[in-house]
């Protein structure tokens, strides 16, 4: 059985754009990353109380579990929480494929256990599920999430989990302002219910969200987020222009009020973070306590917007529905 429940801080810290090899144009954010400045980014989460790291092996296929391995280097294993996946679509042909990406994990963030373990998505649950039960007995990974999974395959993930005394002890979903998909599934209510964490992904739409790009300032020029963003970048003015306002009432930014809004959802804002300074934010967020009014007013304006925001990989939690 898990020895203990899982805790975590209010937000996590995501290192998805730490895969970038830091050439723009490879990869999804086009960030230029060096490894003082994800150092100093470490130094501060750390030191502000922001310590579980979510990352991922098809992150820059390993790169950025090595980047935060080495950002990490010198910090005693208990003042931080890892946070990484195992992606059926990269699996080996081995004996036991989980375990075999586990390892290649912990040996680029050097480390001998994992804190919070996913299966990426719901490629076979049947299949993937049960290989995780050893490794929960053996101590290489303390707790068990699902990532991308409906209500139907969470509950099968659950039910394989349990029949060893294990349980999903956590969800990670695409939830934003312009994503509501798993609330609307009733994945959100699921969790309030169950104690189960519900790790809000892509809150800030990877910066589209942030006040920052617009259509005068689009995201960068050769990034698969400015492919993916750009084009809707006028519809999302609305949105983002009341976002800012309500933010400079309370001496914050429309990245803040974003990641607030996930905040007063019940979620755990996954938040990505290459610059100090945007740890700086996440406790301004933590700050802000939105006025029912403005909530609703900020979803009205998404919805009016009339973007969809799901990802390649991503499947619809709600059939039929609009998300």
């Amino acid at each position: 059985m898990t020895s203990r429940a899982l805790t975590v801080p209010a937000v996590a810290l995501g290192t998805w754009a730490w895969g970038d090899s830091g050439e723009a144009g490879d990869g999804y954010f086009g960030s230029r990353l060096t490894e003082s400045g994800l150092r100093e980014v470490v130094e501060k989460a750390q030191a502000d109380g922001f310590t579980l790291w979510d990352t991922a092996m098809v992150y820059g296929m390993g790169r950025s579990e090595a980047a935060l391995g080495r950002a990490l280097k010198g910090y005693d294993r208990s003042e931080y929480q890892l946070s990484t996946k195992f992606t059926p679509q990269v699996a080996g042909d081995g004996d036991d494929p989980v375990a075999q990406m586990l390892e290649q994990s912990l040996d680029r963030m050097g480390t001998e256990h994992v804190d919070l373990y996913w299966i990426h998505n719901p490629a076979d649950v049947a299949r993937w599920t049960p290989l995780l039960i050893p490794l929960l007995e053996s101590g290489r990974i303390k707790h068990v999430g699902v990532s991308n999974h409906n209500m139907e395959q969470i509950a099968l993930a659950d039910r394989i989990l349990g029949e060893a005394g294990f349980r999903v002890e956590a969800v990670q979903n695409h939830y934003s302002l312009l994503y509501r998909s798993s609330e609307r599934a009733g994945i959100l209510d699921h969790c309030r219910q169950n104690d189960v964490r519900f790790f809000a992904y892509m809150v800030l739409e990877q910066g589209a969200l942030t006040g920052t790009y617009g259509p005068d300032h689009p995201l960068p020029e050769g990034s698969s987020r400015a492919a993916a963003y750009n084009a809707v970048l006028p519809r999302l003015r609305e949105l983002t222009e009341r976002m800012r306002a309500i933010g400079e009432d309370r001496g914050a930014s429309a990245a803040d009020v974003a990641t607030a809004w996930a905040l007063a959802k019940g979620t755990t804002p996954i938040i990505g973070v290459t610059k100090a300074a945007h740890v700086d934010g996440l406790s301004r967020a933590r700050g802000i306590e939105l006025a029912d009014g403005e909530t609703a007013e900020l979803e009205a304006l998404a919805d009016a917007a009339d973007v969809d925001t799901r990802g390649g990989w991503e499947r619809e939690m709600v059939a039929g529905a609009r998300c």
